[in-house]
């Protein structure tokens, strides 16, 4: 449907990994700057930039696995591999969010004395690493659901380390040290919105939902409006990945076309593949329209449709 850029697998890969190595020696420097100055901001940074460092790892084993090619015990291959992976990656931004706004609630109640300079410091660390993981991965993210999840656990961290900043400097310099939590509660806000707003086309993939940039109904009009074509039902649109789209379908002939199955169907996948970017169709084409048949779906059986009229 567009034009995509690939980067080399093999080039990917140890991006990935480089990103993953920084990740985890910086979560481990915001982890002890943060007790050391007792700031609920930076450690909340520092756990979020470790589930970034565990997105990572999940990501590169997905990307390895969605690699191998179909077998006999998985025929359309592993590439539904990064989609589960995008989710594990989302579900644990959204748990990660919520317990920061938890943490958050208590410091309001009972607030802690915070060292701004470390804060500072660190956090300036903090934002640089996760500038330099985010062009890592910027590339990577175009074509993949998976790394983009893993992108964006890296973008939201850069903004949280921003934030953290900001916190630091204003205790530095007018001692409110009620910005803290209330800091922690924008990047926990941030993660959330992010989380919610990416979990659902992740989700839609793996529920074998249509594609959302396909109307269903127009792609049904536009079989049956094909010369030949009498009927189609039986019609099921999904995802087999974030790149690929697919089709399975029954077809009814005209009794004039009849004999001439293989060329319909040659021409329908063709016209599929051209206006839908349905490049996998499977079409079941049949001699003539009978039975009670649902367009989306099975076939309805004869007695329900017996107890509905009823």
């Amino acid at each position: 449907m567009g034009d995509h850029h690939h980067v080399n697998p093999e080039d990917g890969d140890r991006r990935v990994l480089l990103a993953i190595v920084v990740n985890f020696v910086l979560t481990i420097a915001q982890i002890v700057g943060g007790m050391i100055s007792g700031s609920l901001a930076l450690i909340a940074d520092a756990i979020h930039n470790l589930s970034d460092a565990l997105s990572l790892v999940i990501a590169f084993g997905a990307r390895r696995i969605a690699r191998r090619p179909p077998d006999s015990t998985m025929t359309f291959g592993y590439v539904r591999a990064e989609t589960v992976a995008a989710l594990i990656n989302y579900t644990t931004l959204i748990v990660i969010g919520l317990y920061l706004v938890y943490e958050a609630i208590f410091r309001f109640i009972d607030p802690q004395g915070v060292d701004g300079w470390i804060i500072v410091i660190i956090a300036g660390i903090a934002l640089a690493v996760d500038v330099a993981t985010a062009l890592l991965t910027y590339a990577l993210s175009k074509n993949s659901m998976n790394i983009r999840a893993a992108f964006l656990h890296n973008v939201a961290d850069a903004l949280g380390s921003v934030a953290v900043i900001l916190a630091g400097s204003l205790i530095l310099l007018f001692e409110w040290t009620i910005v803290d939590p209330i800091v922690t509660l924008m990047i926990a806000g941030y993660i959330l919105w992010q989380s919610f707003a990416e979990i659902g086309p992740v989700i839609r993939i793996l529920m074998l939902g249509a594609p959302a940039n396909v109307n269903a109904q127009d792609v049904v009009n536009a079989i049956r409006n094909m010369q030949g074509v009498e009927e189609v039902h039986h019609v099921h649109l999904w995802r087999m990945s974030e790149q690929e789209n697919a089709i399975d379908a029954h077809v009814a002939m005209s009794k004039l076309q009849a004999d001439q199955s293989q060329s319909l169907s040659d021409e329908i996948k063709a016209m599929l593949e051209d206006r839908f970017g349905l490049a996998h169709a499977t079409l079941e084409m049949e001699a003539s329209h009978c039975g009670v048949t649902s367009t989306f779906g099975h076939e309805e059986a004869p007695e329900s449709k017996g107890a509905r009229d009823a």
